[in-house]
């Protein structure tokens, strides 16, 4: 059965809408791009290592129609790479409504979202969730997820559309590779879902026996 890795680029305060552009998700937010500034030369090598094996897209449908509107434009530019890859591999969009899927091998999921999850993994070894944080919050809640990539990026913000918000429920996760830093402050988390909920204890109880 495949994976499905989440990929996340947030702030401090944990907003992730629209790092790429300002046109990306403009409404009410005026902090469209904020991740520009802070890419360079580390972070670009480690968002491309972490596409290694990627099979499958799965995307909500806002970051559907921004890459299917960019991305088979690019091919042989400075974005050759990811490029080549996203259209090349097949793309599941999870949406209500009707989107043009004339980005080739695309297709809508049906409504039943964890059904269709099953049906991708079934499919693909590595799908990777790429922002959609309306899609994300839906994966989190129903623990559809097998590993979740976060990229911390050292400002903030105060205002936007939260990583986490209103999907997560209690869960364990593990580290599963030491945290990795640019030079410009970035921080790379690779978590991956473990197993039962948090546990709980008494900082202040004594320590008995001792």
């Amino acid at each position: 059965m495949g994976l499905v890795h989440i990929e996340l680029f947030a702030t401090l305060d944990l907003v992730g809408q629209a790092p790429g552009g300002p046109d990306e998700d403009p409404e009410g937010f005026p902090y469209g791009g904020w991740q520009a500034p802070l890419i360079d030369e580390v972070a670009g090598d480690q968002v491309l290592s972490a596409y290694e094996g990627t099979d499958a897209l799965l995307l909500g449908r806002r970051t559907y129609d921004l890459f299917a509107a960019y991305w088979p434009h690019q091919n042989g530019g400075q974005d050759n790479k990811i490029a080549t890859l996203f259209n090349s591999i097949p793309k599941y969009v999870a949406s209500r409504g009707k989107p043009d899927l004339s980005w080739a091998d695309s297709t809508q999921l049906g409504p039943n979202l964890a059904e269709a999850v099953r049906e991708i993994r079934d499919r693909h070894q590595h799908i990777k969730v790429v922002g959609s944080l309306d899609l994300v919050q839906s994966l989190l809640r129903e623990k559809l997820f097998d590993r979740l990539d976060l990229w911390v990026h050292p400002i903030v913000l105060g205002v936007g559309k939260k990583v986490f918000d209103g999907g997560e429920v209690p869960a364990n996760v593990k580290l599963l590779e030491p945290p990795a830093s640019t030079p410009k402050g970035v921080v790379f988390l690779r978590y991956g879902l473990a197993d039962g909920t948090p546990a709980t204890g008494d900082m202040g109880a004594p320590n008995r026996g001792v």
